[in-house]
């Protein structure tokens, strides 16, 4: 069985592309911490286009968790922004890098976001 964050990085891969993310270029490592293991996934964009593997290497952008609240961020369960702000979450390097890939997460199930509400008020 694939878990949500192996699947997330598998769609990223296959995707090849990520028009959000089309103005973006660097590296990102995405450290799970679960005890003494630690699983790797790095994400290489390149104005857009994406490549994901799972290695150890030097990023302009590492990103350390445990794998339950990172298969919580790819899910919608939970959200980038807040884990980071509690501590859930380290960011060492380019955090505007991790700001403009958070917009690649899912939000919480029938989240509307601000641009949605005004213009619903606005009719």
């Amino acid at each position: 069985m694939v878990d949500a964050t192996t699947r997330f990085f598998e769609d990223l891969d296959r995707q090849g592309f990520g028009p959000l993310l089309a103005k973006s270029s660097g590296t990102l490592r995405f450290d799970l911490h679960e005890g003494a293991q630690t699983r790797h996934w790095l994400l290489q964009i390149d104005r857009g286009n994406l490549r994901v593997r799972q290695e150890d290497r030097e990023a302009d952008t590492v990103v350390g968790t445990s794998p339950r609240l990172f298969d919580e961020l790819v899910t919608g369960q939970e959200n980038a922004i807040s884990a980071l702000l509690r501590g859930d979450m380290t960011v060492s390097g380019d955090l505007r890098l991790l700001l403009q890939v958070e917009r690649l997460l899912p939000g919480p199930a029938g989240s509307q976001g601000p641009r949605r509400v005004f213009r619903k008020e606005a009719s």
